[in-house]
């Protein structure tokens, strides 16, 4: 098995495994408890880890590898230990949306955080994990099925974020009934959603795309790493809003699309843009349920 074989094989295999698949599978199929996957799966990194250390032929998966587990870690430290905190639930778990989806947003920052910080070790510079503007304005590849010519990406953004957010209202309005008299109601909660959405933005922005898509890259290749990484938080959506099948087949095109803005412009300005505004519709039709009785 050549080199190249032997670390797209071992690329995919582990995200799959460190993934949120094998949770969807174990309980949405099952129907098992299992609190013990998330140490099984960090578990199943720390020793890719070693590996990798020890094994020159997947040794370029290396800071992909570490940037698996320190996510695995960071989520099991807000999502497990901070929001379980007596402090923490007294303050986040009221019934009120905005304290609420807040409190989550915070989590989620927590985590994207302490991607910056590995990606900080481990590339020295901003602009070698794309934590920069970067060239708004850059030549975009032809896109399958969508763009047959090189495009730039001051337009092309404008028409992908368009078509996403066209796509996510239709999946939103198809999965849920949302009564207009509604809409006034949640005009008081339109300042926190657009909070919500730039905070969800940077945080899955840096933990999917900056921190992994970047150190995926390095190793297997631009066009292998949009897959993985695309594939990785499209399952990571399986229980988000859309939800569902739906879901995680958005978010992975989704995530590839970002992705492919991410490379091509060398910055954050067009993925963390487009997924803000996406954010903007979700936030929306959570604040929508949290006012519609039994939503």
């Amino acid at each position: 098995m050549n080199k190249n074989r032997s670390l797209l094989i071992t690329a995919w295999a582990i995200m799959l495994l460190a993934s949120a698949l094998p949770d969807v599978i174990l309980r949405d199929i099952f129907k098992l408890a299992v609190p013990w996957l998330i140490w099984t799966q960090i578990g199943l990194l720390a020793a890719g880890v070693v590996v990798a250390l020890a094994w020159k032929t997947i040794r370029p998966l290396l800071p992909f590898l570490i940037v698996l587990l320190g996510i695995g870690l960071a989520e099991w430290l807000f999502d497990d230990v901070v929001a379980g905190l007596a402090g923490w639930q007294h303050y986040f778990s009221k019934a009120f949306f905005a304290v609420q989806v807040f409190g989550n947003q915070l989590l989620g920052v927590g985590v994207a955080l302490i991607v910056l910080i590995l990606m900080l070790i481990l590339k020295r510079r901003w602009s070698a994990f794309f934590l920069v503007k970067g060239d708004p304005r850059a030549t975009a590849a032809p896109i399958p099925l969508v763009m047959s010519k090189p495009g730039v990406w001051n337009r092309l953004g404008w028409i992908l974020a368009a078509c996403i957010c066209a796509w996510t209202l239709a999946i939103l309005l198809l999965q849920g009934q949302t009564p207009p008299e509604t809409l006034a109601m949640t005009l008081p909660f339109l300042p926190m959603v657009v909070v919500m959405a730039a905070m969800n933005a940077f945080s899955q922005e840096m933990t999917y795309r900056s921190g992994l898509l970047t150190t995926a890259n390095d190793s297997i290749g631009p066009q292998q790493a949009l897959l993985v990484t695309a594939v990785y938080f499209g399952l990571a959506q399986y229980r988000g809003t859309p939800h569902g099948l739906i879901g995680v087949v958005t978010a992975m095109l989704v995530g590839w699309l970002l992705g492919r803005s991410m490379l091509e412009t060398k910055g954050f300005f067009w993925p963390w843009l487009i997924h803000f505004l996406q954010g903007i519709i979700i936030f929306w039709f959570m604040a929508i349920s949290s006012v519609i009785p039994g939503g």
